[in-house]
C-alpha cells in the first residue's frame, strides 16, 4: 500500500494516533542522503522580497543554477520545500499551530553554494540539513492510519480526456508547449503545476505535466480534498499530463435566495469528466513529519 508524505503536525498535538517510527521517505534516499551546502549565509529581511532563483515547492521542476541557492521566506516555506511535502490550506493551519508566530511570518533570505552541480532534490536534503544546524530544527517521521481520500478510475484502465500519458504530450524541454485542443493553460514547466483562474475568475484550471499519479492525488487535495490529503488508489503507472478546469464553490452569502448558477463543473465533476478518476472516503496509512523543535537562528 502506498504512503504520501502530506501534512506536518507538531509532536503532543492532541488527537493523532502516532504509530511507529518510519523511514524516511524514498526521494531522500534516491538523492543520496544527508548533503550539505559548502558555505550559508542566512538574514532576517525585513525590506523587499527577493525572488527565490529556484521554485520552492512540490514540483521536480528545475533548472540547474550550478550549486547556487538564493531564497527570501518565512521558514515555514522553507520546511514545505526541504521536506517535499504539499499541504492543504487546512493542513497548512494545523501544521504550525503550535510553533512561534516567527515561523510563519517572519522571512530570512538564504544565499548558499554547494560544489557541483546538484538536482533540487539534493538542493532540498542540503537545506535540511542547513535548517537542523542554524535553525535547530529536528523533525522525524512516523505514520498515522487517517481519514484519507482515495483516488480511483471511473472505469479501470481508461483514462479521461484531459489525462494523457506523458509520451504522447509535449516533450520537456519545449517551455510552453500544448498537447492540443482545450489544454490552454498548460504548465510551461514539466514538474510543476499550474493555477489560474480564466472567464473573469467564473472558473479555474490547474495544469500539470509529466507527473505519477502520487504526485496527481497530492495535486488534487486542495482541489477536491476539503483538506484531506488525497491517495492514489488507481493502479494506474507511469507519467501523465493533465488539465483540469472546473467552477469555483461560490462564496457563502448570507441572503436566502437560490444560490447562482456555476459557470462550469463542479471540481468532482470534472474530475469524473475530464480525467476519468473520483475520490471516496475511506482510512489510509499517512506518512507524516513530525517537528520536535525549532529556534531562532543566529544570523551571518
Amino acid at each position: 500500500m502506498r504512503m504520501v508524505v502530506a501534512i506536518i503536525v507538531v509532536t503532543g498535538t492532541a488527537g493523532l494516533a502516532l504509530h511507529a517510527q518510519s523511514p524516511v521517505p524514498d526521494w531522500q534516499a534516491a538523492a543520496g542522503g544527508k548533503m550539505t551546502f559548502d558555505v550559508a549565509s542566512i538574514k532576517l529581511n525585513n525590506g523587499d522580497f527577493v525572488p527565490p532563483n529556484i521554485p520552492l515547492n512540490f514540483g521536480d521542476a528545475f533548472r540547474s543554477t550550478g550549486g547556487y541557492f538564493k531564497a527570501d521566506f518565512p521558514l515555514s516555506v522553507y520546511i514545505e520545500f526541504a521536506y517535499k511535502i504539499w499541504p492543504s490550506e487546512d493542513q497548512e493551519r494545523e501544521m504550525f499551530a503550535h510553533l512561534p508566530a516567527w515561523v510563519t511570518t517572519d522571512r530570512y533570505s538564504i544565499d548558499a553554494r554547494a560544489a557541483g552541480n546538484p538536482t533540487k532534490d539534493q538542493m532540498r536534503l542540503m537545506v535540511q540539513s542547513l535548517l537542523a544546524e542554524r535553525f535547530k530544527l529536528t523533525t522525524h517521521f512516523e505514520t498515522q492510519e487517517r481519514g484519507v481520500l482515495a483516488l480511483t478510475s471511473v472505469q479501470a484502465g481508461k483514462l479521461g480526456p484531459k489525462l494523457i500519458p506523458h509520451a504522447e504530450g509535449p516533450p520537456c524541454d519545449r517551455p510552453g508547449a500544448s498537447p492540443g485542443p482545450g489544454f490552454a493553460g498548460f504548465p510551461p514547466l514539466c514538474g510543476s503545476l499550474a493555477m489560474l483562474r480564466i472567464s473573469g475568475g467564473a472558473l479555474m484550471m490547474a495544469g500539470y505535466r509529466d507527473l505519477t499519479m502520487d504526485t496527481l492525488a497530492a495535486s488534487l487535495a486542495g482541489i477536491v480534498g476539503q483538506g484531506r490529503t488525497v491517495i492514489d488508489r488507481t493502479g494506474l503507472t507511469g507519467r501523465f499530463d493533465y488539465t483540469l478546469e472546473w467552477a469555483p464553490d461560490p462564496p457563502p452569502s448570507a441572503s436566502p435566495a437560490a444560490p447562482p448558477e456555476l459557470a462550469g463543473p463542479t471540481s468532482l465533476q470534472a474530475l469524473h469528466d475530464q480525467l476519468g478518476l473520483k475520490v471516496e472516503s475511506t482510512r489510509g496509512p499517512v506518512q507524516v513529519l513530525v517537528i520536535d523543535g525549532v529556534e531562532r537562528p543566529s544570523e551571518n
